[in-house]
């Protein structure tokens, strides 16, 4: 029966999800951009070139990357309850959330910038441009179109990653498919919470993709 404690508890499990995802997104980013800039310009190919720094942060990008998001959420644990005092719950579920994130941002903005037309960097070289000049007049501006396709993908992966955090606690519209949906088969809770992931998850993807047409300098 769909009561209203029922309702209730859809309307706070989406109100959670977007909460986690757009929280995670924003600190994914702080952490995220300014690693995919360096991931550039310290490549062999970069602005600065310099191994150390490169191989330190493709070595950290790759394996955090390489853990199932489930373990990483696991192996966490500790460190959350060290942050927040608690594990479970939908605050909680923002630490691991932004952790698998960050190199995830990373290489999508280190893909994005190393898409722009060397052309246009050798140019802005010539006309005297400093490092920092280039990266945020030419690369970040030149890129942005691609940046805010990837900032799209990012928010929808991050929005998986929330629902699968479901199963151990971390509330949200994932938390209610796995106690409603699974283990007391509510197949129609089940459907409901798929139903609205997939809307939300169309909702972020149609406003990215407006916003990058319309940024979009080729159109």
């Amino acid at each position: 029966m769909w009561t209203e404690q029922v309702r209730s508890m859809i309307g706070t499990g989406i109100l959670e999800t977007l909460y986690m995802t757009v929280v995670s997104t924003v600190f994914g980013y702080l952490f995220g951009l300014p690693m995919g800039i360096l991931l550039c310009i310290t490549d062999k190919e970069g602005l600065k070139p310099n191994k150390v720094i490169y191989k330190i942060l493709d070595v950290i990008a790759n394996i955090v990357r390489s853990i199932p998001f489930l373990i990483l959420l696991i192996l966490l644990i500790p460190f959350t309850r060290l942050l927040l005092g608690k594990s479970y719950g939908s605050t909680a579920t923002i630490v691991p959330l932004t952790a698998a994130a960050i190199p995830f941002i990373a290489r999508m903005v280190e893909s994005s910038l190393k898409e722009v037309d060397y052309g246009v960097i050798e140019a802005a070289k010539a006309m005297g441009a400093s490092n920092s000049r280039i990266i945020f007049r030419v690369l970040l501006v030149e890129a942005r179109t691609s940046l805010i396709t990837g900032a799209t993908i990012a928010i929808g992966t991050i929005l998986g990653y929330s629902a699968m955090a479901g199963a151990v606690g971390g509330g949200g519209l994932g938390d209610i498919a796995v106690r409603y949906g699974y283990y007391r088969y509510q197949t129609d809770i089940m459907l409901v919470t798929v139903a609205l992931l997939i809307v939300i998850v169309q909702v972020f993807q149609s406003v990215g993709m407006f916003v990058a047409n319309r940024l979009d300098r080729r159109k």
